[in-house]
């Protein structure tokens, strides 16, 4: 089975593709790594910027699904449960369902996300409130295909988990998915 999560930022993405990984014995792929090399064969800093930009410019160049393209593609050659992270186009999204996998969508309330993202402490999350929303809101390209629209994804979700609570609640909402798909 191959599981696409896509949601909001800081929505718990990581949290939910641990919980396949460690109690599930899912395999991990991610589209953050695949863009990651390419920013950094480019020798450009590795920030949320550069990510969405070049991230934009490899869909440009290869299609609107091309990085899932490749993530798919991974995922057949390991066979077995894969958790695939992070669908950030409608495309990628509906991808992922064209071959017979399901879309697993995260969200939560902004100012927990935010909060969530700081604590989380990767290079993409040492910016205040207003950048980080304004960060957010240039990735909701709805108009442009080769862009990503995270929200545009958010909404081809087969299920969307709310990530409000604890921790638990929110293995608890996986176990009730994973009930309904195995």
């Amino acid at each position: 089975m191959i599981i696409g999560l896509t949601g909001s930022f800081g929505a718990g993405k990581g949290e939910v593709s641990k919980f396949l990984i460690e109690q599930k014995g899912f395999q991990h792929l991610s589209i953050r790594r695949v863009i990651t090399e390419e920013v950094e064969k480019r020798n450009l800093p590795v920030n949320r910027d550069n990510m969405a930009k070049v991230g934009n410019d490899m869909r440009a160049k290869g299609g609107p699904a091309f990085l899932y393209e490749q993530i798919i593609a991974k995922a057949d050659e390991l066979g077995g449960d894969v958790v695939a992270e992070s669908i950030r186009t409608v495309a990628e999204a509906q991808y992922t369902k064209e071959q017979g996998g399901i879309v697993i969508g995260v969200d939560a309330d902004p100012e927990l996300r935010y909060q969530r993202a700081v604590q989380r402490g990767s290079d993409t999350d040492h910016v205040s409130f207003a950048e980080w929303k304004a960060q957010e809101e240039a990735e909701s390209n709805p108009d442009d295909p080769n862009k990503q629209d995270i929200f545009g994804a958010l909404k081809q979700s087969d299920v969307v988990l709310q990530n409000d609570g604890t921790l638990e609640e929110l293995h608890q909402q996986i176990e009730v998915v994973l009930s309904e798909v195995l």
